[in-house]
């Protein structure tokens, strides 16, 4: 009778967990289990956080905007995004200081066709509780330019021009991992000039990072996850400019099964997002 009252009881547990059918689980980086309340913490004791997403993941940007309206709460905050271009930094700050509306921003700022839905309410939260927003990333152009002409196209820039981007001349490791497996991933296509074009938008975005980073606060930034993954990209840069830094790695990955993180993803950052594939795409 024992015995047939203990099967049942494991019947229960696992039907129970059927049921719940988790939509994501919080892993370190060497893929055991852990919470979200750690991540909060360690976000906390942190200088710069980079949370690396999936653009179109309905799960990594309603994290996104739970961790940066608890990381408040504890923590005097500067929100700065890949998803904004730093020549577009003037209207970002008149949206912020109520001078212009949400319209007028979209129709002079260069917003991404999910803004309204993905990251607007973290600018939106910015705005109500007067914490600053960087737009980090350089502008779209000149990273095409360096992706046709490479690094010395920008030399003949402006210099206001020179401005929106990191100081010249663009430091660069060709033999960084990241960078050798993007070339690798498209066959050469886009030759040497590739990787430099992604290149120059990682040094941006730690220049003005790194430019905005305010004492005894977290510098929370949101960026796709291939900009921070395996702490190359965005930290390289960083640490290039404080290797003291203390910088937290976030990164988003998606799984068939989300019960244990693939050996793939496995060293991805200090904390990593196991999303279940599944899960509906924001685009």
């Amino acid at each position: 009778m024992k015995q047939l009252i203990n099967l049942v009881c494991v019947l229960s547990i696992f039907t129970s967990a059927a049921q719940q059918k988790p939509a994501y689980r919080i892993v370190d980086k060497n893929g055991k289990q852990t919470t979200y309340a750690k991540l909060v913490k360690a976000a906390s004791n942190s200088e710069v956080v980079l949370f690396g997403e999936f653009h179109d993941n309905a799960i990594a940007h309603w994290l996104e905007l739970e961790l940066t309206k608890d990381l408040a709460q504890r923590k005097k905050l500067v929100l700065g995004a890949e998803m904004l271009e730093a020549d577009n930094q003037k209207q970002l700050d008149q949206y912020l200081k109520g001078e212009i509306d949400d319209k007028k921003l979209d129709s002079t700022a260069r917003l991404w066709p999910n803004f309204k839905t993905d990251y607007k309410p973290l600018v939106d939260f910015a705005k109500e509780k007067n914490i600053p927003f960087i737009a980090t990333n350089i502008p779209r152009r000149y990273a095409s330019l360096v992706y046709k002409k490479g690094f010395e196209a920008l030399s003949g820039l402006t210099a206001e021009e020179k401005t929106w981007m990191a100081t010249l001349p663009i430091a660069y490791n060709a033999n960084l991992p990241g960078y050798v497996k993007m070339v690798q991933e498209m066959g050469g296509h886009g030759g040497e000039n590739l990787p430099k074009s992604q290149a120059v938008k990682d040094a941006t975005m730690a220049y003005f990072i790194f430019k905005n980073i305010i004492r005894d606060a977290v510098f929370l930034h949101y960026n796709g996850a291939y900009h921070s993954d395996y702490f190359e990209g965005i930290s390289w840069y960083l640490k290039r400019s404080d290797a003291t830094l203390k910088i937290l790695t976030i990164s988003t990955v998606t799984q068939t099964d989300i019960s244990r993180l693939d050996t793939e993803n496995l060293l991805k950052a200090d904390f990593i997002i196991v999303v279940d594939e599944d899960v509906t795409k924001t685009y």
